[in-house]
C-alpha cells in the first residue's frame, strides 16, 4: 500500500472532492479516451457526449456542483487550472456552448441535456458512479466507460473496483520503492521502532524512493495554497451560493479575535477552518485534506502551529508527511468518502490526520502520534454526512471548526499522557469501517436524512 502525500493533498476547487474534483478528472480522462477513439478511426459526424450520474452523485450532485465539474472536465480543464481561473465566469461561458472541440471535430455537448442525474438504484460497486458515453448519430454508444469517485478526488475504474475488497488488502512490507511500507498502524509503529525514524522520516523516504525528488518544494506549494485559500476566506463577505441564504462568518469572527487579542486556540481554529470551508462552499481554490468537505481542519491546525506556536517550514513539512501517513491508513483500511461511511470518514479522518501532524510537529514520538490520531478519530465515530440542500455548508462549515478543535485537544492529550492507551488506531479505523457499512444510505451524502430533512420539517 502506498498513497502519496501528493495524492491526499491536491490543489483544486470546491465544493467537493468526490462530487467536484473526481468528476472533473473523470470527464477530462474520458475526453482523452474519446480523442484516442476518434484518431484511430474515421468517425461519423453528429457525435454527442453524455454522462449519467448515479447514487449520491445524482442525489446531491447539483448542490455539490458536479454538473459544473463535468463541464470543465469535458472542455479539458484540470483542477489546478480551474483553481487559477475566475471559475464562475468560466463555467458560465462554457455552459453556454453546445459542443466541445476535440481532435479537429465538433462534438455535441449540451449540459442540460447530456448530464443526467439518475436517482434510481446506485451502481452496485460504489455509491458515486459515473457512466460516460460517446454517442453516434443514431444515439447508440460508440464508446462507453464507467468509473467511480471514491473520495478525496480518487477514482476507481469499473474493472478495477470489481476486483477489490473494501478495505483494500495487500502485502506491504518494505520494498525497493517503499523501504518503510506499512498497511496498518501496528506495522507503522514496528517500522519506526526498527528504524529509529519518525513517521515523517519514513514517509519522506518512501516518497523519495517512488521518485518524488522535489518533495519539499511540492509540500511547500501545498501549504502555500492552503494559506492562500485561508486568506481568501478571511477577506470575503456576503452570501454563499446555493439558495440557503448562508452568510459568510469567518471574516467577522477573525476580526473580533484580533480586536480582543484572544489567546483561546478554539476561537482561532474555528475562524480559520470556517474561512477555508466557506471558500470551498463558494467553489473556489481549496486543497483536499483529505477531502474538500473536510478541507478546513488541517489548514486551521497548521495555522495555529505557525501563528501561535512558532512552527516553521520544517514543522509544516513534518506535519503534512505525518498526516498523510495516517490518512493513507484510513483510506487503505476504511474510506475517506462521505458517500461510503458518512462524515466520520471526512472530518473524522481530517481530524485524526491533523492531530497526528500536530503531535509530530511538537516532537511527539511515533506512539504518541498514533495515540493522537486514534483519540481524534474515536470521537467522530458515527458522524453522518447529511448536508442541507445537498450543499457543503450546513453543517459542514462549522463541523470543520470542531474537527480542528478536537484535533488540537487530541494532540495535547497524547503529548501530556504519554504513549500508552487502551484503543489502538487500527481498531478505531476498523470500527469506522463497520459503522459506515451499517449506516443507512440516508446519512451518506444523499441529503435524504438527518439535518438535511429536519430543516424542512420545522
Amino acid at each position: 500500500m502506498f498513497i502519496s502525500v501528493l495524492e491526499l493533498f491536491k490543489i483544486g476547487i470546491g465544493p467537493s472532492s468526490s462530487h467536484t474534483l473526481g468528476p472533473m478528472i473523470a470527464a477530462r480522462r474520458f475526453r482523452e479516451r474519446v480523442a484516442g477513439h476518434l484518431e484511430a478511426r474515421d468517425a461519423a459526424t453528429g457525435l454527442r457526449l453524455r454522462c449519467v450520474l448515479r447514487g449520491s452523485l445524482a442525489w446531491t450532485g447539483k448542490g455539490h456542483a458536479t454538473d459544473r465539474a463535468l463541464i470543465l472536465g469535458f472542455h479539458g480543464l484540470t483542477p489546478e487550472a480551474a483553481a487559477e481561473a475566475d471559475i464562475d465566469a468560466l463555467v458560465a461561458r462554457l455552459a453556454a456552448c453546445d459542443h466541445i472541440e476535440l481532435a479537429g471535430r465538433r462534438i455535441a455537448f449540451e449540459p442540460a441535456r447530456d448530464i443526467v442525474f439518475d436517482k434510481g438504484e446506485p451502481l452496485p460497486q460504489h455509491p458515486n458512479g459515473m457512466q460516460f458515453a460517446l454517442l453516434g448519430p443514431d444515439g447508440k454508444p460508440l464508446l462507453e466507460h464507467t468509473c467511480f469517485s471514491i473520495g478525496g478526488g480518487f477514482l476507481a475504474e469499473a474493472e478495477e473496483i470489481d476486483r477489490l475488497e473494501a478495505p483494500l488488502r495487500s502485502d506491504c512490507g518494505p520494498t525497493e520503492d517503499c523501504p518503510y511500507g506499512f498497511a496498518s498502524a501496528a506495522e507503522m509503529l514496528e517500522q519506526a521502532r526498527r528504524s529509529g525514524l519518525s513517521i515523517a522520516q519514513m514517509k519522506r523516504a518512501n516518497e523519495v524512493a517512488r521518485g518524488i525528488h522535489d518533495l519539499d518544494a511540492r509540500l511547500d506549494a501545498i501549504w502555500d495554497a492552503m494559506q492562500r485559500c485561508l486568506r481568501n476566506g478571511l477577506a470575503a463577505e456576503g452570501e454563499l451560493p446555493g439558495g440557503l441564504g448562508i452568510q459568510r462568518r469567518a471574516r467577522r469572527l477573525h476580526e473580533s479575535l484580533q480586536r480582543e487579542d484572544s489567546r483561546d486556540p478554539a476561537d482561532w481554529l474555528a475562524a480559520w477552518a470556517m474561512a477555508v470551508n466557506e471558500e470551498n462552499a463558494a467553489g473556489h481554490l481549496v486543497v483536499t485534506a483529505p477531502t474538500n468537505g473536510a478541507a478546513g481542519v488541517i489548514p486551521a491546525v497548521l495555522a495555529q502551529l505557525v501563528a501561535h506556536e512558532g512552527g516553521g517550514r520544517r514543522e509544516v513539512r513534518d506535519f503534512l508527511l505525518t498526516a498523510a501517513a495516517i490518512g493513507g491508513l484510513i483510506k487503505h483500511n476504511s474510506s475517506i468518502s462521505g458517500a461510503e461511511v458518512g462524515c466520520q470518514g471526512e472530518v473524522g479522518a481530517a481530524s485524526a490526520m491533523a492531530a497526528a501532524g500536530l503531535c509530530a510537529a511538537r516532537g511527539g514520538s511515533p506512539e504518541q502520534v498514533e495515540k493522537a490520531a486514534e483519540i481524534a478519530l474515536e470521537h467522530h465515530l458515527g458522524m453522518t454526512c447529511d448536508p442541507v440542500g445537498g450543499l457543503v455548508q450546513v453543517p459542514c462549515i462549522e463541523r470543520n471548526g470542531f474537527g480542528a478543535i478536537k484535533a488540537h485537544a487530541a494532540a495535547s492529550l497524547a503529548l501530556r499522557e504519554g504513549p500508552d492507551h487502551f484503543m489502538p488506531l487500527d481498531a478505531c479505523i476498523e470500527a469506522m469501517r463497520r459503522t459506515g457499512e451499517e449506516m443507512s444510505h440516508k446519512y451518506k451524502e444523499t441529503a435524504l436524512g438527518g439535518l438535511a430533512v429536519s430543516i424542512t420539517e420545522c
